[in-house]
């Protein structure tokens, strides 16, 4: 069903001859055109004037936190303190000797950039936009619902909580994703231990609530654009999930909304991009902050990036999230109603990266 705003016919046609080609923007890249189709150029009310949404980063003097993983033991309180500081105040930071190898975070991003600079008819074979697919390649999963669509191909793998069966993977990046989906969820077990300490509770708090119980993964592909200044490499969102974990290459393109600029997060070799997700957000009332940020595109790359995403998005349960009742008073009540995955997950499909929070819907009317 097309939702959101009207869209005429010819546009409707190009979105299903492009939806259709199961080649991507990577296929579109292959033909060697020196101009984007018109179903990525941004429309006029997305670009005017200071809009912080504009493409064009704000340089600030600010840096992204890192939180050194490497003591939790013997700096235990000040790791708890720096990633307490982050969450409530950018909603993003990077982790440095956080367990996971070089080599791992390498073939990884070789391993995804193989894949789709693989031939379309393989990679057509894993494309679609079923719901319930578990490992699925498309472009742009709000194709229909975007006032534009985002210059980025993606591959969709949902890792957990059931584990996936490897011969589903494709051959080229199987076994290093099943490598990599193990590392980054222990280390996703770590960050929420600390998250729950950050916030005044028991270690094992936010672990009880599943918020590390799935994870999926998805690597995604940004390929040089001709014409950068008139797309995206991803529209401005926050993530629908508890918490977000990027391998980012050395391309760079990623920004946050950090007090109404747009601050680069520049990769730092080594180091894992960590930003609290919509869900965590809401469970905490507030306390730590889902932060809007964007990709934008560019004339070099191809850019790779893998986030892992934890969130049982395919595994909606019958359980209730609201803010946690230990961290409400009369001075602080709860900022949103209850709600469950599915319909969280539901409502921001519906929207897509329209550039509006997911959050704001489910908030109390006071």
């Amino acid at each position: 069903m097309i939702t959101g705003n009207p869209i005429n016919q010819d546009r409707l046609q190009q979105l299903k001859a492009f939806d259709e080609s199961k080649a991507g923007v990577k296929g579109i890249v292959d033909k060697g055109i020196t101009k984007i189709p018109p179903i990525f150029i941004r429309p006029p009310e997305d670009t005017a004037g200071d809009n912080p949404s504009s493409c064009q980063p704000t340089q600030a003097p600010f840096n992204i936190p890192v939180v050194d993983l490497a003591d939790t033991v013997g700096r235990h309180d000040d790791v708890v303190t720096r990633v307490r500081r982050a969450a409530e105040t950018v909603g993003f930071f990077q982790v440095v000797n956080h367990g996971i190898s070089q080599r791992v975070l390498d073939e990884m991003l070789e391993a995804a950039r193989g894949f789709h600079e693989q031939p379309r008819e393989v990679k057509a074979e894993y494309y679609g936009r079923e719901l319930m697919r578990k490992v699925k390649f498309g472009s742009n999963f709000d194709l229909y619902q975007s006032r534009f669509a985002n210059w980025r191909d993606s591959l969709f793998c949902v890792m957990g909580p059931e584990p996936l069966d490897p011969q589903e993977l494709p051959v080229v990046c199987r076994d290093i994703t099943m490598e990599y989906s193990d590392h980054v969820h222990k280390l996703g077990v770590t960050l929420f231990e600390l998250l729950s300490e950050a916030l005044g509770l028991k270690s094992d708090h936010l672990l009880s609530l599943d918020c590390a119980k799935g994870h999926l993964i998805l690597t995604h592909y940004y390929p040089p654009c001709p014409e950068p200044e008139l797309t995206m490499g991803t529209t401005k969102h926050s993530d629908p999930d508890f918490l977000t974990i990027l391998l980012q290459d050395h391309i760079g393109g990623l920004q946050i909304l950090f007090q109404n600029q747009w601050i680069d997060v520049p990769p730092v070799p080594g180091a894992l991009v960590v930003n609290i997700g919509d869900l965590l957000q809401l469970i905490s009332n507030d306390r730590f902050k889902s932060v809007e940020h964007q990709v934008i595109a560019n004339y070099g790359g191809p850019r790779v990036s893998i986030a892992c995403f934890f969130t049982l998005h395919l595994y909606p349960s019958t359980r209730l999230y609201g803010p946690i009742k230990n961290l409400l008073s009369e001075d602080h009540p709860p900022v949103y109603r209850e709600t469950s995955l599915q319909d969280f997950i539901s409502y921001y499909d519906r929207k897509g990266l329209d550039g509006n929070s997911a959050l704001t819907h489910f908030k109390w009317r006071r």
